[in-house]
C-alpha cells in the first residue's frame, strides 16, 4: 500500500544574500512541515520543490515530528545548499491518514544525503537543537573603552577576548569571554597580528562591528567542512534592525516620494504627508529603502523600484532602515535585507499568523503596551537584570498599583519606554527615562515566553505588534 508513496530528494541551491525562492510554514489544521510560495524560475522550483510538498528530512535528518523552528534553524544555517527530502500533499495525507511510518518511508531515498553529512547537527536529550552560528556584534565605545583585551593562544588560529568587563561596551554588545575575533568591519583578521588587530580596532573610533565564533561554532564548522563568515552569522545581537513597513493604499496613493541618491545610489523616502497611510504604518522621511515586496532594490535605478512599488494594487510592504542603521550594516559589511532573509516569515501577516498558532498551544507572543498614571507610591513595580545577558525585566508588581492595573506583569521583558526601544540601553539608563517621564508613563512589554520566541525568531519587538 506504501509502494505508491514516493518522497522526493530536492537539492536547493542559491547565490549567496539570495533567497531559496520559497516559505517553509505550518498551519492552522494542517500537518507538517509545508512548502509554500514557491517563485517562478527560483532554485526551489528548479530543484522540483512545489507548493504543498511536505519535509520529511533536511540534510538527511528526520524533521517531520520535529518544532518548526528548529527545522527551519537548520535550513536557514544550511549555507548556500540544502538537501530536502518532500512528500506531496495527497500521498503526505494519505500517510498520516494509514499511519504509515514516514521516517522509515524516507529512509531509503535519503541514504545517499546521510552518507555525504561529516556529522549529523547537534543533538541534545535526543532532539535536534539550533546549529552553532557566529555572532556579529556592534560595539559602541564609552569613556572607558570597548572593555576587553585579546590574547593569543598557541596552536590556534585567531585572537581571542579575554578580560572582559562585565559593564563594558563589548559584554553589552553580547561578547563573551574566549570569543574567536574572526572580521573587524567585515574584514577578516584571523591571520593577523596581535598589533595588526588593535590597530584597526583603533582605527575605527567610536563604533565598530565583531563577527565572533566560539568553541563549538568552531568545532561545527571544522566537521562540516564550512568557512565562517558574516554570511552565515546570526544578526540577534545587532542593536539596531530594519523595519517592515505594510502600507495601504489610499485615495491618494500611498502619501509619500522617493528619490535616488546620485551619490549614493540609495533610494531614500521623502515628504511622507501626515495622515497618509505611510505615516500611520510608521514610514519616516530619510528612510532608505532596502526591498520592496521582499525583492531586494540595490542596484535598481529609481524607474525600477518606482514601478515595484506602484505594481502593488492595495497594498506594499517595504523594508527600511533609518540612515544610523545603514550605517552600522554598512560597517558590517551586510546588506539590511540579510535581516530578514535570515528570518522564515518576513511580512507582518505571517508574523501574526505565527502568534496565533502558538496562542492555540495557550502561548500568547504579542507584546502588550500599558499605559499608566503615576500613584503616590510611584508606578508599582521594579526593574531587574541578569548580570552579562541583555535585556531588562520586570518584578515586584504590587497588586493593584498603577502597573497591575496597566496590564504589566511579574517577569515581563520590558522592550519600550514611552515610544523608545530600550532593549540594548543600561540598566541605570532606563530607569533614568522613567524617572523623567513626570506622572504618565506607557511601557511595551512581553513575557518571557514572547521574547525569546522573537529573539530566536529574528524578529524585532514592535508596538505594532500589540492589540
Amino acid at each position: 500500500m506504501t509502494s505508491i508513496l514516493q518522497p522526493r530528494e530536492c537539492k536547493v541551491t542559491k547565490k549567496p544574500q539570495k533567497s531559496y525562492g520559497f516559505y517553509l510554514r505550518i498551519e492552522k489544521d494542517t500537518a507538517g512541515h509545508l512548502i509554500r510560495n514557491v517563485e517562478k524560475n527560483s532554485p526551489a522550483e528548479k530543484a522540483g520543490l512545489k507548493d504543498g510538498d511536505r519535509v520529511l528530512r533536511v540534510n538527511g535528518v528526520f524533521v517531520d515530528k520535529e518544532e518548526h523552528a528548529q527545522v527551519v534553524e537548520i535550513v536557514k544555517n544550511s549555507g548556500n545548499s540544502v538537501v530536502l527530502l518532500v512528500l506531496d500533499d495527497a500521498s503526505y495525507q494519505k500517510a498520516e491518514k494509514e499511519g504509515v511510518n514516514l521516517e522509515e518511508l524516507g529512509q531509503k531515498a535519503s541514504t545517499g544525503q546521510q552518507q555525504e553529512q561529516q556529522s549529523p547537527p547537534p543533538m541534545a536529550n535526543g532532539a535536534i537543537t539550533a546549529v552553532p552560528q557566529p555572532q556579529l556584534c556592534y560595539l559602541v565605545k564609552e569613556e572607558n573603552g570597548y572593555g576587553f583585551s585579546l590574547k593569543t593562544t598557541e596552536g590556534q588560529k585567531g585572537l581571542f577576548i579575554v578580560e572582559l568587563s562585565s559593564q563594558g561596551a563589548a559584554a553589552k554588545a553580547g561578547v563573551q569571554n574566549n570569543d574567536r575575533l574572526i572580521e573587524i568591519n567585515g574584514k577578516n583578521v584571523e591571520n593577523d597580528t596581535h598589533e595588526e588587530v588593535v590597530k584597526k580596532v583603533k582605527k575605527s573610533e567610536n563604533h565598530v562591528m565583531f563577527l565572533l565564533s566560539n568553541e563549538e561554532t568552531d568545532r561545527y564548522y571544522t566537521s562540516q567542512k564550512m568557512v565562517l563568515s558574516k554570511e552565515s552569522a546570526s544578526l540577534r545581537l545587532l542593536p539596531l534592525k530594519p523595519r517592515l513597513i505594510e502600507i495601504q493604499k489610499g485615495k491618494n496613493g500611498y502619501g509619500f516620494y522617493l528619490r535616488m541618491e546620485q551619490n549614493t545610489g540609495d533610494h531614500v523616502i521623502k515628504d511622507v504627508d501626515s495622515g497618509s497611510s505611510a505615516a500611520k504604518a510608521g514610514l519616516k522621511d530619510n528612510d532608505i529603502l532596502v526591498a520592496v515586496n521582499g525583492e531586494q532594490v540595490d542596484g535598481l535605478d529609481h524607474e525600477s523600484v518606482v514601478g515595484k512599488i506602484k505594481h502593488s494594487e492595495a497594498k506594499t510592504t517595504l523594508l527600511v532602515v533609518d540612515k544610523e542603521t545603514d550605517a552600522m550594516y554598512k560597517l558590517a559589511q551586510i546588506s539590511p535585507f540579510s535581516y530578514y532573509y535570515k528570518a522564515p516569515d518576513p511580512t507582518p501577516a505571517k508574523m501574526e499568523e505565527r502568534a496565533e498558532l502558538h496562542t492555540e498551544q495557550k502561548v500568547n507572543h504579542k507584546p502588550r503596551i500599558c499605559k499608566m498614571v503615576k500613584g503616590p507610591s510611584g508606578f508599582g513595580f521594579s526593574l531587574n537584570m541578569i548580570k552579562n545577558k541583555p535585556g531588562l525585566f520586570i518584578n515586584e508588581v504590587r497588586n493593584h498599583g498603577p502597573a497591575d492595573t496597566a496590564g504589566v506583569e511579574n517577569n515581563d521583558f520590558l522592550v519600550e519606554v514611552n515610544g523608545v526601544n530600550v532593549m540594548n540601553e543600561s540598566y541605570d539608563k532606563v530607569v533614568a527615562r522613567i524617572q523623567d517621564s513626570g506622572d504618565r508613563l506607557t511601557l511595551l512589554v512581553c513575557s518571557k515566553d514572547a521574547y525569546k520566541y522573537f529573539q530566536g525568531q529574528n524578529i524585532p519587538i514592535t508596538a505594532s505588534m500589540a492589540d
